[in-house]
């Protein structure tokens, strides 16, 4: 009996061992299974605020420049239609253009009156605006005009200096700074350059200096930025073969552009007082370069 029961209870006891062990590793890994969830539950929102955080600062970023482009291009298409909306409103109204060439309602100081400039302590300053009649102001820009009126009644000046001038008022337009937004635009002379004309706006230079009589002087700096150094050599070019200058002198005088004189300091040019001395003291008639 005993060597019958003794492997029956070995048996039994390995079984128990073999149940024993099982149940040991079962919940040795329902264990590990239950702390491996336990940290990523930890763990998880923990790691998972950085890449929220950045996803949001990505989305406000380009949130960000979203605006800002449409912002630009909200003043690009404003400044777009301003810039084209310009040249047809100069041209239903051309007063604006011929506001913008007097600019006679502009006064600089504007509380001050300088007509009579000794009045406000400018001594040994002169006004050089003319009124030859009642509301009729003449200005130094009209001056070969002036003077060809002067020739056609015979009572010519002794002389006719100009500083800078151009030949017409249409070349002037089309030559000057505030032209070069506009002067490749579609149709630029008959958007700017005809109302001007059809205003009655000329100052045509190159047909006056035709009918004047009298000695030419024509100063004009090189750096000139306002009236192109050309427009005044060809006005020299024009009146010197006129015939209207046949018994008198016709001079041009150039300044180099390393002066600085640009448009309007020739007056600091310490041969100007020799240029003038010679010009208004020869009295042969010649046509001088």
């Amino acid at each position: 009996m005993r060597k019958r029961t003794e492997p029956v209870a070995l048996e039994h006891e390995r079984c128990a061992a073999a149940g024993s062990s099982s149940s040991g590793s079962a919940a040795a890994a329902l264990d590990a299974d239950c702390r491996l969830k336990q940290n990523l539950r930890l763990t998880g929102p923990a790691a998972a605020e950085p890449r929220c955080a950045a996803d949001a600062g990505m989305k406000r970023a380009l949130g960000r420049r979203k605006g800002v482009w449409l912002r630009l291009r909200k003043i690009l298409f404003c400044v777009l239609g301003l810039y084209i909306a310009i040249p047809f409103l100069i041209k239903l109204c051309p007063g604006i253009q011929a506001k913008l060439i007097f600019l006679n309602f502009v006064r600089v100081p504007y509380f001050i009156d300088l007509k009579k400039p000794q009045d406000q302590g400018l001594n040994h300053t002169c006004n050089y605006y003319l009124q030859p009649e009642e509301d009729v102001t003449i200005g130094v820009c009209v001056a070969t005009n002036l003077v060809r009126r002067l020739c056609e009644r015979e009572t010519p000046p002794d002389a006719l200096i100009l500083e800078s001038p151009f030949t017409n008022i249409r070349e002037e337009a089309k030559s000057h700074p505030f032209s070069v937004i506009y002067r490749y635009f579609p149709g630029f002379d008959w958007f700017f350059l005809d109302p001007i004309t059809s205003s009655g706006i000329k100052f045509a230079n190159d047909e006056n200096v035709k009918h004047i009589s009298c000695p030419l002087l024509i100063l004009h700096a090189e750096d000139d930025p306002v009236v192109p150094f050309q427009l005044g050599r060809k006005l020299y070019s024009i009146a010197a073969p006129a015939r209207s200058f046949r018994d008198f002198k016709v001079q041009f005088v150039p300044f180099h552009s390393d002066l600085g004189y640009r448009h309007k300091y020739i007056y600091k040019s310490p041969e100007l007082p020799r240029i003038l001395r010679e010009f208004l003291g020869k009295s042969e008639p010649e046509h001088q370069h």
